[in-house]
């Protein structure tokens, strides 16, 4: 079964093309940087046997146009892996929050479409972007059943303690306000392959997941039991261009004080704060680039990014009542290493040493990067959201059939 998985980012879209059951995918990309200077878009495929690769730099404004420049891809005559769009039998579509109505995967239909909507308040930057994805892809593969996967389902097994706000009840039992976490699909896939990798199925695990968006969270035998991101993902650590945790005391202020009204204040904790609020710059690479250069805003925002890691940690080894090991994923997680070291430095009360040598090594695969008395190990899992998608897609079609 032809399963073609979307994962739309807030300014990025990965995708894989699987021939399920086979883990393999037939072809996989992305396209990076959409809506800023010099996207990127990336293409990889076996064809008869040779591995084909594509890169190039253009112009891709937004999703629409990220994805449509994908289907190219897909079915070209030289490097692409199916004739026609109707040879793509399922899209899985990754969507990052599902509010109160969705908390499984589900087949996306036009009443589903309209309760996403409804959803967009709740993920700024990523839901309506899905939302395109859907709405795109359902014209080009217009013959596929199309599914959403919902990065808040892994984060239903949270107790009550720790997804509840202390303000009224009412408005939990009324508006549905509580904390849903978000990265659901990449911490529910590095934490099964972190367990495997240690061979303990009970394992307690913290997993930090760092990308354009940030998260971390705490597993413990395989279910969330606690999570950075809340009633929307603008919670918690510090991101790419969301503020993460913050003071509610300061909107008050821009509010009351300053003339601010909501939408501007949204506008400053989603899309103008973060990285790019304190350097200029949302992608790590860029701000990487600028401690070099000897900037002293650029090294301040490492040192406040990595700070914040390193207090989650701590919260989350006393959730957890002790922890097996500390996972790093995703684009900023699996690659940088100074914000890995940065991160796990001063922890050795907690029984956490990273080795700087081997965190400094670029290598493929689950790697381990603590010292060998350190009594918690550090993992690199790299993530793999859209297998995880494909797998949920197929398990929900096998029942539907």
């Amino acid at each position: 079964m032809n399963i073609l998985v979307i994962n739309s980012g807030s300014s990025s879209i990965k995708y894989q093309l699987f021939k399920m059951p086979s883990t393999t995918p037939v072809c996989s990309g992305m396209v990076d940087r959409i809506g800023l200077d010099q996207s990127t878009i990336t293409y990889k495929a076996s064809i008869h046997g040779e591995e084909k690769e594509v890169s190039k730099q253009m112009e891709i404004p937004d999703h629409e146009a990220a994805i449509k420049e994908v289907n190219i891809l897909l079915m070209d005559a030289a490097i692409g892996v199916i004739k026609n769009p109707d040879d793509i039998e399922i899209v899985g579509h990754r969507i990052v929050h599902g509010g109160e109505f969705f908390t499984s995967t589900t087949v996306i239909t036009p009443d589903v479409k309209e309760k996403l909507k409804a959803t967009f308040q709740l993920a700024p930057l990523h839901n309506p972007s899905a939302y395109t994805g859907i709405e795109v892809a359902e014209k080009i593969f217009s013959k596929a059943k199309h599914i959403g996967v919902f990065d808040t389902a892994f984060f239903q097994t949270l107790p009550e303690h720790a997804y509840r706000y202390a303000i009224p009840n009412s408005y939990y039992k009324d508006y549905n306000i509580r904390a849903y976490g978000f990265h659901g699909t990449s911490h529910k896939y590095v934490s099964a392959q972190a367990s495997k990798y240690l061979n303990k199925p009970q394992s307690k695990l913290i997993t930090i997941h760092l990308g354009n968006g940030c998260s971390i969270s705490a597993v413990d035998g395989g279910k969330a039991v606690d999570t950075s991101m809340g009633f929307g993902p603008l919670d918690g650590l510090i991101m790419g261009t969301r503020s993460g945790s913050i003071d509610p005391t300061v909107i008050f202020y821009l509010v009351n004080q300053l003339g601010y009204d909501i939408e501007q204040v949204s506008n400053l904790l989603n899309k103008r704060s973060g990285m790019v609020g304190l350097t200029g710059y949302s992608d790590m690479r860029d701000v990487t680039k600028a401690i070099q250069e000897g900037s002293d805003e650029a090294k301040l925002a490492y040192d406040m990014y990595t700070y914040r890691i390193k207090k989650f940690i701590g919260a989350y080894a006393a959730a957890l009542n002790g922890v097996d090991a500390i996972v790093f994923t995703a684009g900023v997680g699996e690659n940088d290493a100074v914000v890995r070291q940065m991160a796990c430095s001063g922890l050795d009360y907690l029984g956490i040493a990273i080795d700087e040598e081997i965190n400094k090594k670029r290598e493929k695969g689950i790697r381990e990067i603590s010292k060998a008395d350190s009594k918690v190990k550090v993992l690199i899992v790299p993530t793999n959201e859209e297998l995880e998608i494909a797998n949920q897609c197929l398990e929900l079609n096998s029942h539907l059939n």
